[in-house]
């Protein structure tokens, strides 16, 4: 029989030709030899079998690197994110590029902008990497654990919820809490949290069938009582360009009007130029520092709510020029842990807690 001869895709060939040599063996000794030649051409056919159904599937690493990179805009910044160098971002970054085809990210006076590809790939990104955690979710899900793993900012964690914790551990003492310090989306994923506390432009703050909103915000500055006149918000605003101010966020970097001190000299009337001072890379550290007394902060009212009411800081100037905040808190929880009887209480509290704070 002459296997070659037959009209048939090569595995088919190779996998029929091993069959017939196998045959043709048993019948001309008696005894079937396991030592014969066929055994390298199955492993052949068979490894041409899997290779025609496997997927075309991108690099993992590359896509994570995609990901930092276009959130932040900058390779550095990526690979201060993910704890790698620039050229192990930049090495994944050509990796994806090379499998997708096409160049997917250039470098502007802005920073880094997706091409026209790496905006349809952005498109769908999010989305899967979303989806891949909640594969484990689904997985957690069935478990049930006793523990709730809670992901949150330092800041929030640090001036407003551990206090208020064992509030919740009292009601509901079968339910262990393990708090997590989370500040980029890979941490979050890498925790595989149940619930989130994320801080959000406003826009994405509806409440869904996965998220509540927490608190919606206002921002002013505050100082501790002893750096200011009488220990009371400043009767003429203008004496605020007498103090020392702290900044939040990176120089150059753009949080919004209300983080602003030019924004705030303007709309309080303050002629004198806005002093350097200190400045801090988060609004955690720059309320630490406006404690210690190192100048007026601008702050958010849920995490100074508490050091107000202890007197440990006061206002700068009357509420009536508070800033409402371009962002705000939601508590987000995986899909599959909607009907989680944990996620469910734990929501509920801290959303009841944060409406009692917004009235004190």
């Amino acid at each position: 029989m002459d296997c070659a001869a037959r009209p048939e895709p090569l595995s088919d060939i190779l996998v029929g030709c091993v069959i017939v040599r196998v045959l043709s063996c048993v019948s001309a000794t008696g005894v079937l030899d396991c030592c014969l030649w066929p055994t390298p051409i199955v492993h052949i056919a068979m490894n041409l079998v899997h290779s025609a159904g496997m997927r075309a599937l991108p690099p993992f690493d590359g896509l994570i690197a995609f990901d930092a990179a276009l959130r932040h805009r900058s390779m550095t910044l990526a690979a201060g994110e993910l704890g790698l160098t620039q050229s192990a971002i930049s090495h994944r970054l050509k990796k994806l590029e090379g499998f997708v085809g096409a160049r997917l990210l250039d470098r502007t006076g802005g920073g880094l902008l997706p091409t026209a590809a790496g905006v349809t790939l952005a498109e769908g990104l999010g989305r899967l990497l979303d989806e891949m955690a909640e594969l484990r979710a689904r997985s957690r899900a069935s478990v049930r654990p006793r523990t709730l793993k809670i992901g949150l900012g330092s800041a929030l964690a640090n001036y407003w919820l551990v206090r208020r914790l064992p509030a919740f551990a009292s009601a509901y003492p079968d339910i262990a809490i393990e708090l997590c310090i989370v500040e980029s989306d890979v941490q979050a994923r890498a925790l595989d949290l149940d619930v989130q506390i994320r801080w959000l432009p406003k826009v994405g703050t509806r409440a869904t069938s996965t998220q509540r909103l927490l608190f919606d915000e206002m921002v002013f500055p505050v100082a501790i009582p002893s750096l200011l006149p009488r220990g009371r918000p400043l009767r003429e605003p203008h004496v605020l360009g007498t103090l020392p101010v702290l900044h939040k966020g990176l120089a150059g970097r753009n949080d919004g009007a209300e983080w602003s001190w030019p924004v705030w000299f303007d709309r309080l009337g303050v002629a004198a130029p806005v002093r350097a001072g200190l400045r801090f890379d988060n609004l955690g550290t720059a309320i630490t520092a406006a404690l210690q007394g190192s100048g007026v902060v601008l702050a958010r009212s849920l995490l100074v709510h508490d050091a107000l009411a202890e007197k440990r800081l006061c206002r700068v100037v009357s509420p009536e020029w508070d800033m409402t905040c371009s962002m705000a808190h939601v508590i987000r929880w995986p899909a599959a842990l909607a009907n989680d009887r944990r996620v469910a209480l734990f929501a509920d509290w801290v959303v009841r807690e944060a409406e009692r704070t917004s009235l004190q």
